[in-house]
């Protein structure tokens, strides 16, 4: 049986970047997209991604804003997310990380720090649920 692929959600409105970031993770990844910070929001409660590729800068409800919601929601609080953004001042990047942000990755990016970073997030992401899991049966066998 086949190992089923993690899921990433990638939020730009940009469709040019959404297309470059989906040829660089589709052969190792089901993919998801959405174009704004609200669509974000819903999509990730729909599929609850395994992580979330998030631009800052975008009409209506920007990258910031979108994050602190996921946060804010039970099911996504956990889900990594990772910033693509051109916004190179290192108040900005200082600004995600203390939002929450798993990471934060400037544009032009390289596709191999794209695939790398994501995998690392993703492999983080799965041991946090697997160390979860142990630790909720344990705690339910000394009940």
């Amino acid at each position: 049986m086949a190992e089923e692929k993690s899921t990433v959600l990638i939020v730009d409105d940009e469709h040019v970047n959404l297309n470059i970031l989906t040829h660089i993770l589709e052969n190792d990844y089901k993919i998801y997209t959405a174009a704004d910070g609200e669509g974000a929001i819903e999509k990730a409660k729909e599929i609850l991604p395994d992580l979330v590729l998030l631009d800052i800068v975008m009409p209506g409800t920007d990258g910031y804003a979108t994050l602190i919601k996921l946060k804010k929601i039970e099911e996504t609080r956990d889900i990594p997310v990772i910033f693509i953004t051109g916004l190179s001042q290192p108040e900005e990047e200082e600004k995600g990380l203390a939002l929450g942000a798993a990471d934060y990755i400037l544009k032009p990016f390289s596709a191999k720090v794209i695939k790398l970073r994501v995998e690392h997030q993703i492999q983080n992401y799965n041991m946090r649920r697997i160390i979860k899991k142990l630790n909720k049966s344990n705690s339910l066998e000394f009940s």
